[in-house]
């Protein structure tokens, strides 16, 4: 990969580092801190987030007929979500190990915490859990076929990607044969670990 290439990347990366301080300053702003893994607001903030709760029927009572009719639809999709789980889970137990790629955590990408808002009725509590879990699976299965992708194939594209994995920038350029001959040598002499994998 050439230096303005890695330059950017790094410059990337370093930005990336700095939004993460940013938010965690965020965070300290609104007053909320881990006890022993649990989310502890203060006592003022927790109070008035009790006061902004909307009751569940309120909620329900305002609802748009559109939204109501279309819930089942979102909520059917919990059957596709949860075979997606069950054969992700299982292709990777499986297959890792024979490949020598390292695990996906599922807890680092699947989690459930809004239900700690007081602000949320039981509803939207259920909603939160419910997009946690399909955004975290969906992020949770891109990573394992992120991986095996940089075991297997790590070639970029001829054109752009959009929302390419983080993985990605380490690919071999299209067209460099080469390299692409040099990296499948590595895999099959046992020399290749990817970087996502350490």
């Amino acid at each position: 990969m050439n230096s303005k290439i890695n330059e950017l990347i790094s410059k990337i990366l370093h930005l990336e580092r700095q939004l993460e301080v940013e938010l965690a300053k965020r965070r300290a702003e609104l007053n909320f801190g881990l006890e022993r893994g649990r989310i502890v607001f203060e006592q003022e903030v927790a109070r008035r987030h009790r006061e902004l709760r909307v009751s569940l029927g309120r909620y329900l009572l305002k609802a748009r007929f559109s939204v109501v009719i279309t819930a089942p639809v979102i909520y059917a999709m919990i059957i596709p979500l949860a075979l997606l789980d069950l054969f992700v889970a299982v292709y990777q137990l499986v297959c890792f190990p024979v490949y020598g790629i390292t695990k996906v955590h599922r807890r680092d990408y699947i989690v459930f915490d809004r239900h700690h808002l007081s602000y949320l009725n039981g509803l939207e509590k259920f909603n939160c859990a419910y997009c946690a879990y399909a955004n975290g699976l969906i992020a949770y299965t891109r990573e394992i076929a992120a991986r095996t992708e940089l075991h297997w194939c790590p070639i970029k594209h001829a054109r752009r990607v959009l929302g390419a994995h983080a993985t990605y920038h380490e690919f071999d350029d299209y067209g460099d044969a080469e390299a692409h001959q040099k990296r499948m040598k590595a895999i099959g002499s046992g020399d290749h670990m990817s970087s996502s994998a350490l």
